[in-house]
């Protein structure tokens, strides 16, 4: 024998039968601070965040391996030593 029952309610009907606790609060508190660390985030992957954060290290690193190669290309004197 089989017993079919249809039971129109809303989830919150449902929760409220069933015992269940109301989650939405917390969920929308965690949801609030997911999105505000998600746009802070996306704010430093602005390309102009992006370029003042790599640019002044890639060009000083730059500058250091240009020292070291034209150092090594003049016989090991380079212009600190030179300076001496």
């Amino acid at each position: 024998m089989k017993i079919h029952i249809d039971v129109d309610c809303t989830p919150e009907e449902a929760r409220t039968m069933f015992g269940l606790p109301d989650v939405k609060p917390m969920q929308n508190a965690l949801m609030a601070q997911i999105e505000e660390r998600m746009k802070k985030t996306l704010s430093a992957m602005e390309p102009e965040a992006l370029f003042s954060m790599w640019l002044p290290a890639g060009v000083q690193g730059f500058e250091q391996w240009q020292k070291f190669v034209w150092s090594r290309l003049t016989g090991g004197k380079d212009e600190e030593s030179a300076e001496r």
